[in-house]
């Protein structure tokens, strides 16, 4: 009887940590790059500089404002992400490609 019960418990928790590492997986996806790897990625010309993303993203959105950005790592590509609040009060979430410029996303922050 107990064994029956132990191996209930057993999948029970197995389940539960392939359901976990299941929802996980959309996190794992992308990886945040720290500040020394961003400078580096800089300095070796895989990725342009900030200044030109920001230019580019404010090229879509003239007078919008920067509120957030981070660089990833995402499916073998640097994006940035940048956050920005257009002058009409709306906010933008644009994906922009590090290496290159180009705009892959734009949503409409609800």
């Amino acid at each position: 009887m107990l064994s029956v019960i132990g191996k209930k418990i057993n999948r029970f928790w197995a389940a539960s940590a392939a359901l976990i590492l299941l929802l996980s997986g959309a996190s794992l996806k992308a990886l945040d790059l720290s500040h020394d790897e961003a400078l580096r990625l800089r300095q070796s010309g895989a990725i342009l500089p900030f200044e030109q993303i920001l230019a580019r993203a404010l090229e879509h959105y003239p007078g919008a404002q920067l509120l957030e950005s981070e660089l990833e790592r995402e499916d073998g590509l640097y994006v940035y992400e940048l956050e920005i609040l257009t002058p009409t009060g709306v906010v933008h979430e644009l994906e922009i490609n590090a290496s290159n410029g180009l705009l892959i996303e734009d949503d409409i922050d609800d």
